[in-house]
């Protein structure tokens, strides 16, 4: 059976994965600190898995610890290894993600991301497991043009949290043996199989909304934002910024749902078990890109419900426009978006009716 670790497992994007993955036979060892999740998440997965009790007791092991605590990682593998399994692949979503906080807690970030992801590498290779799916970010490009972004595009990032998942890709690329991170797909000299996806704005839920995206501090995604004046803990939405060099003068990001974005890295992660070790960057995106206003827009549409919201001065570490060219995720993974920005919302919307409180 095909044995993966997940990092982060609890999060928004890492357990929308976890369902997938578990659906599609793999067997999980779910690892999360939950400082900014809920272990309800992942009991949430197993009650949406197409798999029985007895099912899930043999192919879902639950762990609470850090992704920087050397010895649980080694734990992990020899405990599998010791029940005559291997894992061979990991998948790493753990980290801190919120941009404008990254600028505040810079240390923090740095620990958790980048010396976390050292950490699990130097396990890994204890362990000769060379397979990773890397949870990495659009953040990385820095300020975009009015283009979609390609993955040659150039690497500048004008926050902390991008800084650190560029630093990461470069180091992953150092340990397959390639040179560049701006090439869609390498060659590993080093036995390495490696992927890197870049996606832009993942929201919605699941469609049972009973997972979903469930912040545990000042949400920086917009989607958490809306889905609180929706149900009325918010009284207006702030809009960062009117003067932006765009039609409507806010923002325009890309919008990707979070299952679409699970299915990428299902995608990914077969890929590299089935082929020859390589370095992927892929940009896991639409293609389309939604201002915040237009956003606002499809949301009262898809909902019924009015957003009210008010301006604010542009927040730092935000750029105009954030667009995907996925076209190398279609040729290499074979994957594209199925859903909608409409799907998007409506499913946004049902997590947060049904779930006012999030897990709690």
């Amino acid at each position: 059976m095909r044995c993966v670790l997940v990092t982060g497992a609890a999060g928004f994007i890492g357990s929308h994965t976890a369902l997938v993955l578990l659906n599609d036979g793999y067997k999980l060892f779910l690892l999360d600190n939950f400082s900014n999740s809920s272990p309800k998440a992942l009991h949430h997965v197993a009650d949406l898995s197409i798999l029985t009790k007895e099912e899930l007791g043999e192919r879902v092991s639950i762990i609470n610890g850090d992704v920087r605590d050397s010895a649980l990682l080694q734990n992990i593998f020899s405990r599998a290894k010791s029940n005559g399994e291997e894992i061979t692949s990991v998948i790493h979503f753990a980290g801190l993600k919120a941009v404008g906080e990254s600028f505040e807690k810079a240390i923090d970030y740095w620990d958790n991301n980048v010396a976390g992801t050292i950490k699990l590498l130097q396990v890994m290779e204890n362990n000769a497991c060379r397979n990773i799916v890397f949870s990495s970010s659009a953040t990385v490009y820095g300020s975009s043009k009015e283009k979609a972004l390609i993955e040659t595009d150039p690497i500048s990032p004008i926050n902390p949290y991008g800084l650190t998942k560029a630093t990461i890709e470069k180091m992953l690329a150092n340990i397959a043996g390639c040179q560049s991170t701006r090439i869609a797909k390498q060659y590993s000299p080093r036995g390495w199989k490696i992927a890197c996806l870049r996606y832009f704005n993942p929201a919605g839920a699941h469609p049972s909304g009973k997972i979903g995206e469930n912040p545990k501090n000042i949400p920086n995604n917009l989607f958490p934002l809306i889905n609180q004046v929706a149900i009325g803990t918010k009284e207006f939405l702030t809009v960062f910024g009117k003067d932006w060099p765009t039609p409507d003068g806010t923002g325009i990001r890309d919008f990707v749902h979070v299952m679409d974005v699970a299915e990428g890295h299902k995608a990914a992660l077969d890929i590299l078990i089935s082929s020859k070790p390589q370095l992927l960057i892929i940009n896991l995106g639409s293609g389309k890109g939604t201002s915040v206003l237009d956003l606002i827009k499809k949301f009262q549409f898809s909902t019924g419900i009015d957003i009210p919201f008010k301006f604010s001065s542009r927040r730092q570490g935000d750029s105009a426009i954030s667009l995907a060219n996925p076209s190398k995720a279609l040729e290499y993974l074979n994957w594209k978006p199925k859903r909608k920005i409409e799907d998007i919302c409506r499913d946004s919307w049902n997590w947060q009716y049904k779930n006012p409180m999030g897990y709690k």
